[in-house]
């Protein structure tokens, strides 16, 4: 079967572009192996939110010298996984909770905004770049793979953004969906990493309305998508493991 995530891994780079990458350092890893390999670590939380990242470790691990190390740090940094503090190096970015409800609010507003305008401003080879990320979604969930779900969501939003055809909102949508990405693990933790089928219906239904363009339909279906996420984010948080646990004297 194919995976769902061998179409977009390296993040827009083809197969034959890393493996040249590779070939660069026979003895050791590339920067895009290194990148990707620490990003799936950050977005499991496999890195915890503000553990410290150590370049001379990293080198060792890896088997590399320090560069590419480096340029993996830094592309890491851009996408918000990582931040880099002043006189401190270079740490997996916090987690922070308190903030939610403002990133909530700013990510229901810009969803609902980019997703109208795809459905006013889409053309059919939109229309075919969104529906080519929903099937990848779809293969991620068919597999299990909580971490290609991650990464296929993303695209699939950035396909509906691009759609509308303002490319300033398309680079605040892009910023806000990394910056849950993290918050979206937990979301299909969740579910315990098996989506019901009307997850890929919410998406499928969104293409519809985007192709039908009913502005309306779409912006009311942007929303109902972020406020499901906001929900079952919350939760999650709040579930209790021991709630039906009887401690006797």
């Amino acid at each position: 079967m194919e995976s769902c995530r061998l179409s977009f891994i390296g993040r827009k780079m083809s197969t034959k572009t890393i493996q040249t990458e590779s070939r660069k350092n026979t003895r050791g890893y590339g920067a895009v192996t290194i990148y990707e390999t620490l990003r799936d670590e950050i977005l499991s939380l496999t890195l915890q939110p503000s553990e410290l990242i150590d370049e001379a470790s990293l080198a060792k691990r890896f088997g590399v010298s320090r560069s590419p190390v480096r340029e993996a740090l830094v592309r890491l940094v851009s996408e918000s996984l990582l931040q880099t503090l002043p006189n401190k190096g270079t740490i997996v970015a916090p987690l922070r909770i308190e903030e939610f409800p403002q990133y909530v609010d700013a990510l229901d507003l810009i969803q609902r905004t980019v997703t109208r305008l795809a459905a006013r401003n889409r053309n059919a080879t939109d229309l075919q770049r969104i529906r080519d990320a929903q099937n990848r979604f779809a293969r991620c969930v068919e597999q299990g793979d909580a971490l290609g779900m991650i990464l296929v969501n993303r695209d699939f939003h950035i396909e509906i953004a691009k759609a509308g055809k303002n490319h300033h909102l398309v680079q605040i949508y892009r910023r806000l969906l990394d910056d849950g990405r993290r918050s979206l693990r937990l979301y299909f933790k969740s579910y315990n990493d098996s989506l019901p089928s009307e997850m890929n219906d919410n998406h499928e239904r969104m293409i519809d309305a985007i192709d039908a363009q009913d502005l309306d339909l779409a912006e009311r279906l942007a929303r109902e998508h972020t406020t499901e996420m906001q929900q079952r984010f919350l939760d999650y948080l709040g579930a209790r493991q021991t709630a039906d646990i009887t401690v006797s004297a």
